[in-house]
C-alpha cells in the first residue's frame, strides 16, 4: 500500500498538469481586460517569480552538462542515464505545489501584499535572522528524521535514489518532503511579514536564493574555491559546497544541514573527510581519459538544441522538431557561432561500457558548410585537431560520424592517417559494420536490389558483396568508369551480376531499394508498390509513399550493460546509436590495432559484424510507412 502523502496529487495527469496554472494566468488575464490597464498585482508576480525559479534549476542543470567547461571538477564523474533521467521528470512539482499555495495567499491577504514595499533593508536582515535561527536548526532535525526506518523507507529514499547528484536531484522528493519544505521556505518571509519588515524584493531574493542554494549543493561540479575557506576559515560553516552535499548521499549519517555547516559541527554529524576532498576537488581537478571518442557534427541550428546541456529531458528522447524550439534558434546559433569562432570541438556526453570510458566530441559546424569547397580546409583542420588531442590523452580509437568521414572531404580519413603516420589513436569511419547492418536488413531471398550512391564507399562495398552471393545489383551511376572499376573488382563469375543503370526508371519492378543519394518524391514514384527503401544517405529521405516501407539509417542498440547513457543520438532511440559508431565501439572492444579508413574491405563485413554480435551490439529493425 501507498504510503500517505508520498505521492502527488497530479502524478496521473502528465504534462496537463500545467493546467494547474490556469487560474492563476485566468486572474492575471482578466484583471489586466477588466481594469483597461497594465496593473501589477500580486498574482502577476507569482507567475513571474515562479518562471524564474524554474529558470534557476534549468541554467544550474544545463552548467551541470556542460562537459566542455567542467569535466575535471565533476565530483561523480559517472553519467546521468535514462532511469534517473526519468525518476527526475517531474522535479518541478514542488514548484507548482508552491506557487498555488502562494495563489491562494493572493486570495485571502490581498490587501496585505498590495500594499508591500519594493524595498525593505529590515526585511532582508530579518528574513536572514529567522532562516539561521529557525528555519536551518528545524530543516537538521527533519531532514534527520525523515533518515529513520518507515519514512526513509517510504519517503526520502526517493531522493537518494539518484546516483549522480543533479541540480532536479535537489527538488526531487515526495509531496509530504515538500510540503514541510514549504513550511521552512515560509518561515522567514511571514516571520519578517508579521513583524512589518516585508516588501516584495525580499520575497523575490530568498526564494530565488534558496533555489540557488539548493542547485549548487547538488549540481555534481565543484565551483566553490578552496582558497575562500583558507582566507577565511570560519565561512566553511556558513556555506556548504557541492563537495560537502555529495558526502551525504555517500554516507548517509553525515552532513545533514540545508546550506550551513555549523549545525552538522554542533550536532556532531560532520563528515570527518568534508574539507580534505573539498580541497582536493577544487584545486586539483581530474579528468578521465576516455578510451573511445565519437567525433560528432551538428546537423542544423535547431538540432544543436538537442544536447544534454541544454536540456536534459529533451535530449533523452529522440530528436523531432518540438513547438518551443524555434524561440529559441538566434539564441542557439549564436552560441553555436561562439564555438565555432573559438576553432574548438567541444565534450558533448559520455557513458561507460565495461569500464571504458566512450565520449561524443562534436565539431561546431552545421550540415550544410561541409557542401561548401571552401570549408573543407577549416572542417578538416577542425576534425584533425580532435585526432591530435585524441592521442595526446591517450585515447584508443576515435571513430567520425557521417560528414567527418566525407569522401570528397578527406577521402573517409585517410587524408589524417596519411598525413599524422605516427598516431597511437586508431581512426575509424566505422562504415564496414555500416555496411554489414545495410547488407543483414536485406531478406534472405533477394534476387535483385536497385542501389543508388552506387559508387560511394558503401555502395562500391554492398555491390561487391551482393554480386558475390549471386544477387543482381542495378548500380545507378552515370560514370561508366567508376562502374567498371568496382565491376573489375569482382570475382569473374560474379561480375556479370553488376548491371550499370543510368536513370531510375530501370528499377520500376525492383522491390528492394538501397538509397546513397538522396532522391525525391518524383524520382520515388518510379519505385513499385511494396518497395522497401533501404539508405544510408544522409540527411534520410522523405517518407513519401504510403504503399512502401521505409528503413531508418543503419544503427545498432548498445549492448545492455552499457552505463551513464542518458541522451539519444539524434534521431535514434534510447539505446541505439548510428552504425558508424556502433563500428568504432567493436573497434576498441576487439582491441583492432589498424585504422579503419578509405575503402572498405569487403572480406571483413562479416567479420565485423559477427564481432558486433558477440559483443551484445544488436541491430535495430524498423520500418515507416
Amino acid at each position: 500500500m501507498v504510503a500517505p502523502l508520498s505521492t502527488w496529487p497530479w502524478e496521473n495527469m502528465g504534462v496537463y498538469k500545467y493546467l494547474l496554472y490556469a487560474p492563476v494566468l485566468s486572474k492575471v488575464a482578466y484583471s489586466r481586460i477588466q481594469d483597461g490597464t497594465f496593473k501589477v498585482d500580486w498574482y502577476l508576480h507569482v507567475v513571474v517569480l515562479f518562471t524564474l525559479r524554474e529558470f534557476v534549476y534549468f541554467l544550474w542543470s544545463s552548467f551541470s552538462s556542460m562537459l566542455f567547461l567542467n569535466r575535471k571538477l565533476r565530483i561523480n564523474k559517472d553519467g546521468y542515464d535514462f532511469k534517473q533521467i526519468d525518476s527526475e521528470w517531474d522535479w518541478d512539482n514542488f514548484i507548482l505545489l508552491q506557487a498555488l499555495i502562494a495563489s491562494m495567499a493572493c486570495l485571502i491577504f490581498p490587501s496585505y501584499l498590495e500594499n508591500a514595499p519594493l524595498w525593505n533593508t529590515y526585511g532582508f536582515i530579518t528574513t536572514l535572522i529567522l532562516h539561521v535561527a529557525i528555519s536551518e536548526p528545524l530543516y537538521y532535525w527533519v531532514h534527520r528524521w525523515f533518515h529513520n526506518g518507515y519514512l526513509f523507507t517510504h519517503y526520502h529514499s526517493l531522493h537518494h535514489s539518484s546516483p549522480v547528484l543533479h541540480p532536479f536531484t535537489g527538488a526531487n522528493a515526495t509531496f509530504l518532503e515538500h510540503l514541510i519544505l514549504t513550511v521552512l521556505t515560509s518561515i522567514p518571509i511571514i516571520g519578517a511579514s508579521a513583524l512589518g519588515y516585508g516588501s516584495k524584493s525580499m520575497i523575490y531574493g530568498y526564494l530565488l536564493a534558496f533555489d540557488f542554494l539548493r542547485c549548487l549543493g547538488h549540481c555534481n561540479v565543484e565551483v566553490v574555491p578552496n582558497q575562500l575557506f583558507e582566507t577565511f576559515p570560519f565561512f566553511r560553516y556558513l556555506l556548504y559546497t557541492p563537495t560537502y552535499h555529495s558526502l551525504h548521499h555517500t554516507d548517509k549519517k553525515t552532513n545533514f544541514c540545508l546550506f550551513m555547516p555549523l549545525f552538522d559541527a554542533l550536532w556532531n554529524t560532520l563528515n570527518s573527510n568534508s574539507w580534505d576532498l573539498h580541497k582536493k576537488m577544487s584545486s586539483n581537478g581530474d579528468e578521465k581519459v576516455a578510451d573511445f571518442v565519437f567525433l560528432a557534427h551538428v546537423v542544423d541550428v535547431t538540432s544543436s538544441m538537442h544536447a544534454p546541456f541544454v536540456n536534459r529531458s529533451f535530449a533523452s528522447l529522440p530528436y523531432s522538431m518540438r513547438f518551443f524550439l524555434p524561440p529559441f534558434w538566434p539564441l542557439a546559433f549564436t552560441f553555436m557561432f561562439i564555438l565555432w569562432a573559438a576553432a574548438k570541438t567541444f565534450y558533448a556526453s559520455f557513458y561507460n561500457l565495461r569500464g571504458r570510458l566512450h565520449q561524443t566530441w562534436v565539431v561546431p559546424r552545421f550540415g550544410f558548410q561541409y557542401f561548401l569547397p571552401f570549408a573543407a580546409k577549416g572542417i578538416n583542420n577542425h576534425i584533425e585537431d580532435a585526432i591530435l588531442r585524441a592521442d595526446k590523452l591517450g585515447v584508443k580509437v576515435i571513430s567520425l560520424a557521417a560528414l567527418n568521414k566525407n569522401e570528397a572531404l578527406n577521402g573517409g580519413g585517410t587524408l589524417f592517417v596519411n598525413k599524422l603516420p605516427d598516431l597511437k589513436v586508431r581512426v575509424v569511419h566505422g562504415n564496414t559494420l555500416t555496411a554489414a547492418v545495410i547488407l543483414n536488413e536485406l531478406p534472405k531471398d533477394v534476387k535483385e536490389v536497385f542501389l543508388s550512391g552506387a559508387t560511394s564507399k558503401l555502395g562500391r562495398a554492398i555491390a561487391l558483396y551482393l554480386c558475390q552471393k549471386k544477387v543482381r545489383v542495378l548500380m545507378l551511376t552515370l560514370s561508366t568508369e567508376r562502374f567498371q572499376n568496382i565491376q573489375k573488382e569482382a570475382p569473374l563469375d560474379c561480375q556479370s551480376f553488376l548491371v550499370q543503370v543510368t536513370k531510375y526508371q530501370a528499377a520500376q519492378h525492383c522491390k528492394t531499394w538501397i538509397v546513397g543519394k538522396w532522391i525525391t518524391p518524383r524520382e520515388q514514384r518510379l519505385a513499385p508498390r511494396g518497395t522497401h527503401f533501404h539508405q544510408f544517405v544522409v540527411p534520410p529521405i522523405l517518407p513519401f509513399r504510403r504503399d512502401c516501407t521505409y528503413g531508418d539509417l543503419a544503427a545498432m542498440r548498445l549492448p545492455n550493460d552499457v552505463q551513464g547513457l542518458g541522451c539519444c543520438e539524434y534521431t535514434m532511440e534510447r539505446g541505439v546509436v548510428h552504425a558508424c559508431h556502433a563500428g568504432g565501439v567493436v573497434h576498441l572492444l576487439e582491441g583492432w590495432t589498424h585504422h579503419e579508413v578509405g575503402a572498405i574491405d569487403v572480406e571483413k563485413i562479416d567479420l565485423v559484424w559477427n564481432c558486433a554480435l558477440k559483443h551484445g551490439l544488436k541491430p535495430v529493425a524498423s520500418t515507416s510507412t
